[in-house]
């Protein structure tokens, strides 16, 4: 796992999926497609989209000793990831329960099991993988702290990749927050962490990001590409056309995608142009980790 181009500290989650013509509002019960189960959670996610893009990527998480979790790890493996750091044991594998809409449009609902346990501890216990990796990313499907204990183990001179996903009730440490380079999120995720709405245009919250103190920033617009500001640029990126099927798990393609070209040294604008041609790929095929695409599936870039 020693100098990977991308290691993911993060979740591993087994995806139940339902399809609907449209999902239920309160108290509402809907008819769905048969249930399919798909290895997914955001952390495994960002390592098989990194690897399938050919990137040396090693994942940090933790699953149950059950089917599900034997599931994600074939999944790993057949993607090329290096799961040596993966922890087995303790609770049953974390859960995803998904909808999906006749639109591609999904909600998600997280029961976090084994990735709960992924612990401040099991960071430091890979400390060397940490420090060696080029580009270190993590979101919030696992504990809070056991970021805070990532970023403290990368120190200061590693590249850090935050996706604040699910945001948190209040606001990112202010050590996290200063070490990621960028910070990734969507426009509800942006929302939440500014407390509201800055304004109607995604510069204002990339911006309004940007002031809370990460190095640089990057708001993901769907369709509508990603807004990316930073020290030296504010600039939008648009995603190329592609009729979506399927959204799940579109974002973490982007957030794998961006990390690693950060890590073969780009620039953040040309890393989030990159990244909006593997996200658009993703939403054209149904699944999370089934929909990631290989350099040569990638649509054209979008004309600036």
């Amino acid at each position: 796992m020693d100098g990977c181009d991308l290691l993911v500290v993060g979740s591993a989650n087994a995806d139940l999926v339902v399809g609907v013509e449209r999902r239920p509002g309160p108290g509402e019960t809907v008819l769905g497609s048969p249930l399919a189960v798909h290895p997914g959670g955001k952390g495994a996610n960002q390592a098989v989209a990194a690897a399938r893009l050919g990137a040396r990527t090693a994942l940090l998480a933790r699953v149950g000793d059950d089917d599900h979790g034997r599931l994600l790890l074939a999944a790993q493996r057949a993607a090329g990831v290096d799961t040596s750091a993966v922890l087995v044991g303790g609770a049953a594998t974390g859960v995803a329960l998904i909808t999906v809409d006749s639109s591609g449009d999904n909600g998600i609902v997280v029961s976090p099991g084994a990735n709960a346990l992924l612990s401040p501890a099991d960071v430091r216990a890979a400390a060397g993988a940490v420090r060696a990796a080029r580009v270190v990313s993590a979101q919030l499907e696992i504990p809070l702290e056991t970021v805070v204990e990532t970023v403290r183990v990368l120190g200061p001179g590693g590249r850090f990749v935050l996706n604040p996903s699910p945001p948190p009730a209040g606001r990112l440490p202010a050590e996290v927050l200063a070490a990621c380079d960028p910070l990734i999120v969507n426009e509800h995720e942006a929302r939440a962490l500014l407390g509201g709405d800055p304004g109607g245009e995604p510069r204002d919250r990339a911006l309004g990001l940007l002031s809370l103190g990460p190095r640089s920033v990057v708001v993901t617009l769907g369709a509508l590409g990603a807004m990316v500001a930073g020290a030296a640029v504010c600039a939008r990126i648009r995603s190329p056309r592609v009729t979506a099927v399927d959204t799940t798990g579109a974002g973490d393609a982007f957030t794998a995608a961006l990390a690693w070209r950060l890590g073969l040294g780009e620039s953040l604008e040309s890393a989030a142009v990159y990244a909006c041609r593997v996200g658009a790929a993703a939403v054209t095929a149904r699944g999370a980790q089934s929909s990631y695409p290989t350099p040569g599936e990638l649509p054209p870039a979008a004309d600036r």
